[in-house]
C-alpha cells in the first residue's frame, strides 16, 4: 500500500472510541494492537505503525487485514482460553521463511517467534510435533568449513563412480606429472574377487574424558594417575570386508602405507576402494603409488568435508564408550580401542546414509 494509510483502514471505531478503549484495557497484547491501529488512523504507513509498537511490517500487515475484516473482535482474539489458533497455510509458509532466515533456532526462540509474530502459543510437547510436520529437522548443527565446495556431495559421487569404473587402463591413483615408473600391482596381490569399500581416518582417542559426569563426595576432581597414549589410532571401517585399527608412531607417508599394507593383508583377493581425506601423507605420490601396488583405489573426499566420511561417527562413538572406562596402562587402552573398534565397525548403521547416497544402484560392484 502507498499514500495515506487512513484510506486503507476501515474505521470500525471513531478516534474517540479508540482512545477510550486504549485507556480502559489492561491486556498488553490488546494495547499493542489498538496502538497500531491508532498509528494508522494518524497517517502512519504499515511499517511505521508496526515499528512504533515493536513489530515487523509482516505482522502489521496481518493485523491490518484482521482489523479490516472483523474489527476489534478479529484483531484481538481471546488469549486466555488456552487453545491457540492454528496457523493457516499462508502463515505456515511465512513462518518457514522466518525460520529459514534466522536458523538455527532453540525451542524457546521459536515459541517466542510464534507468540510475537502470530499470536500463537503451543505446548512444548506439541511444538516439537508441529515443527516436525512443518519439515524442520532437530539435530546438532554441523560447522560448515569455508573451504567446503557447495557441491561436495556431487563431487564425491563422481569420484566414487570413477573409482568403480574398471574400463580405464590408467592407474586410478595416478596424476599428471607423477613418475611413470612403479605403477604396477604387486605380483602377490589379487583383485578379482569383487570389491571392498571402506573408510580411512586417524584419530586420537584418550583413556579419559572430563565431559562425563561422575559422583563426588567433595569438590569434583581427579587424583588417579592418567594413562597417556601419544600415538594416533588409524582405522579402516569396511562395509563388506575386515575392518582394521592400529596405533602408529606418527602419520607420515611411510606409516600410512604400513597401514595400507595391513588393510590389504586383512582383505585379500578383492579390489579395495578407500575413502579418505586430503592429508598430505594420503595425497602424496608415494602413498598413491603404494596404494596402487596394493590394489587399493583411493577416493579422496572434497576439501572441508569430513562429514562425508562415516568413520568419523565410529570414532565419536568409540571415544564416548571408552572415556569412562578405567585402564591401568597404555597397552590395556590400545586393547580396549581395538575391541571397541571391532564391535562398532560390525555395524553398517554408521554408513547407511552414505551407502544409500553414494552407492545405491552400484552395490553390484561389491559382489
Amino acid at each position: 500500500m502507498s499514500g495515506d494509510r487512513r484510506k486503507d483502514v476501515v474505521q470500525h471505531l471513531s478516534e474517540e472510541d479508540l482512545d477510550r478503549l486504549l485507556a480502559e484495557v489492561d491486556d498488553p497484547k490488546v494495547i499493542l494492537r489498538l496502538a497500531f491501529v491508532k498509528n494508522l488512523y494518524e497517517g502512519d504507513t504499515i511499517e511505521e505503525a508496526a515499528r512504533r509498537v515493536g513489530k515487523s511490517k509482516a505482522t502489521g500487515s496481518r493485523w491490518l487485514q484482521r482489523w479490516n475484516e472483523g474489527g476489534l473482535g478479529q484483531l484481538t482474539p481471546n488469549f486466555g482460553d488456552g487453545r491457540p489458533p492454528k496457523l493457516v497455510e499462508e502463515e505456515r509458509d511465512e513462518l518457514l521463511e522466518l525460520l529459514r532466515d534466522g536458523q538455527p533456532w532453540k525451542n524457546q526462540e521459536i515459541q517466542h517467534l510464534l507468540n510475537e509474530e502470530f499470536d500463537v502459543e503451543y505446548h512444548p510437547v506439541y511444538l516439537s510435533e508441529f515443527l516436525d510436520k512443518l519439515g524442520l529437522s532437530y539435530s546438532i548443527p554441523r560447522t560448515k568449513r569455508p573451504s567446503r565446495p557447495d557441491d561436495a556431495e556431487e563431487i564425491l559421487d563422481e569420484r566414487v563412480a570413477d573409482a568403480l569404473d574398471e574400463g580405464s587402463d590408467e592407474p586410478h591413483n595416478k596424476r599428471d606429472g607423477d613418475d611413470e615408473e612403479g605403477w604396477v600391482v604387486d605380483d602377490d596381490v589379487r583383485t578379482d574377487g569383487g570389491a571392498v569399500v571402506g573408510f580411512f581416518d586417524a584419530s586420537h582417542p584418550k583413556p579419559w574424558d572430563n565431559s562425563h559426569r561422575m559422583w563426588y563426595v567433595d569438590d569434583p576432581h581427579i587424583e588417579r594417575p592418567l594413562v597417556h597414549v601419544h600415538e594416533p589410532a588409524v582405522g579402516f571401517y569396511a562395509l563388506d570386508g575386515e575392518s582394521v585399527v592400529t596405533f602408529t608412531e606418527d602419520q607420515t607417508k611411510e606409516r600410512i602405507c604400513e597401514c595400507l599394507e595391513r588393510i590389504r593383508e586383512q582383505n585379500p583377493r578383492k579390489r579395495i576402494l578407500l575413502v579418505l581425506d586430503n592429508h598430505f601423507a594420503h595425497t602424496c605420490e608415494y602413498t598413491r603409488k603404494r596404494a596402487h601396488q596394493l590394489g587399493i583405489d583411493l577416493v579422496f573426499l572434497p576439501v572441508g568435508s569430513p562429514d562425508l566420511n562415516p568413520i568419523e561417527q565410529v570414532w565419536k562413538q568409540l571415544k564416548w564408550e571408552a572415556s569412562p572406562l578405567i585402564v591401568e596402562s597404555a597397552a590395556e587402552f590400545r586393547a580396549l580401542v581395538d575391541e571397541l573398534f571391532e564391535q562398532l565397525t560390525n555395524r553398517l548403521s554408521f554408513a547407511k546414509a552414505w551407502i544409500d547416497k553414494f552407492l545405491g544402484s552400484r552395490l553390484q560392484f561389491l559382489s
